[in-house]
């Protein structure tokens, strides 16, 4: 997942750019992304595009399709994303001759926020709704659906077999994850999964003014809408219930939200913290992440996700006992 990524020199990075057309300066920047390989590169003709680079071995051409459809139809919709760019036959995802994938999109200037305010949530809110009724339509794109057994279970068996969980830890953390699983399990049962943003918060929203757009969905997956809401309103604090309130109260004037499925918020906060110890191994030959996450596979790191968990599993039995 990592080899290919070592081809993109500056070269390789402007020739691929030039696919749709025009030449680029020499001049280009690289963007803070830690999964692909994204760069803002200025063209002859004064503009600037932004080139994304999927990372080897992650999505196959159809998953990553699936992603372009997904922003093809909310820009139809409009609802504001980032849709990339298509050549003379409508093609947005090509290939280096290396096999790398990727895709050119436009420039779109944009700026973070650390705290939203009333007004910014209610219209993340009402294009939150629209987001997810477009997915709601989509039924069989070919993407993961998040439930405990493919965000936690099979995650302990891709740790397991890797040997990557210290003999110290490792019946402790199986038994916690087992648990964790077996008692979100019954949470999801009956609940709507719909193709949404999957890691909707605030770093993936950028403004303009007074209006947002969404970007980055290279996570995109079927879930039940409440991922997307609790990913952008964090924490389960009075601060973050009442983050969550404003938003869903302008959600509903466009979409009907089951309420009861607020309880699945601490599950489906420890499953994002389960898969994400995966995500982080299989690309730790990558110098990046080594320096991102310097104590992973520590017995420091192993300690602090057996706390973790520990917590979230009572976090969990409290949700059910609060909603039974």
């Amino acid at each position: 997942m990592l080899s290919n990524f070592q081809h993109l020199v500056p070269e390789k990075i402007f020739t691929a750019a030039e696919r749709l057309g025009g030449r680029c300066t020499g001049r280009f920047l690289a963007l803070n992304a830690m999964e692909n390989r994204v760069y803002q590169i200025e063209m002859e003709d004064g503009g600037w595009v932004v080139i994304k680079f999927y990372r080897p071995g992650r999505w196959d051409r159809n998953t990553i399709q699936s992603e372009h459809l997904f922003l093809k139809s909310l820009e139809e919709n409009e609802i504001p994303v980032v849709r990339p760019l298509a050549n003379s036959v409508g093609e947005t995802l090509l290939e280096t001759d290396e096999g790398i994938f990727f895709a050119i999109f436009p420039r779109r200037p944009g700026r973070l926020e650390a705290e939203l305010n009333k007004e910014q949530l209610t219209r993340l809110g009402r294009f939150l709704a629209r987001l997810h009724n477009v997915g709601a339509s989509m039924k069989s794109a070919p993407r993961t659906k998040l439930t405990p057994t493919t965000y936690g279970r099979d995650t302990l068996s891709f740790l397991k077999e890797q040997n990557l969980i210290p003999e110290l830890f490792r019946q402790r953390y199986e038994i916690l994850i087992t648990q964790i699983c077996d008692a979100s399990d019954p949470m999801f049962e009956g609940v709507e999964s719909v193709l949404l943003h999957g890691d909707c918060h605030a770093g993936n929203i950028l403004w303009r003014g007074d209006e947002p757009y969404f970007i980055d969905f290279d996570d995109m997956l079927y879930a039940p809408p409440v991922q997307d809401i609790w990913m952008l309103t964090g924490s389960d604090d009075s601060y973050g219930k009442t983050m969550r309130e404003l938003l869903l109260e302008e959600y509903e004037t466009i979409r009907q939200f089951d309420h009861s499925t607020l309880r699945l918020i601490e599950a489906l906060r420890v499953l994002r913290m389960i898969h994400f110890t995966a995500w982080i191994a299989k690309r730790w030959e990558d110098g990046a992440f080594k320096l991102a996450f310097p104590h992973f596979g520590s017995e420091r790191y192993w300690q602090e996700q057996l706390e973790g968990l520990a917590i979230q599993l009572e976090k969990i039995t409290w949700r059910q006992a609060e909603y039974a």
